[in-house]
């Protein structure tokens, strides 16, 4: 397996996912994925508004149902790690 022509989305299935079902996680009840969580910055010109884009992230882990507790952002093989994310 070439690890540089995997996908963001084979990166989550293939190695994302396990390590967090390894490290305990429940897939259904503690971790969502492919969610926003913010509904964008309000932006104000004179007497005009509207809102910007809303921020997503690939997983979004929680303690409780209604307490988030880490966002994960994950990236396909072809850039650097410490490359600045848009969403986020």
């Amino acid at each position: 397996m070439n690890k540089k022509n995997l996908s963001e989305r084979d990166i989550c299935t293939k190695f994302i996912n396990p390590a967090l079902e390894n490290a305990g996680w429940n897939m259904r009840t503690q971790v969502r994925e492919e969610v926003s969580f913010t509904d964008g910055r309000i932006i104000v010109q004179g007497n005009l508004h509207t809102r910007g884009k809303s921020k997503r992230a690939d997983y979004i882990l929680y303690y409780k149902s209604n307490i988030p507790i880490a966002i994960i952002e994950a990236k396909d093989n072809k850039k650097a790690i410490e490359e600045k994310v848009d969403n986020v």
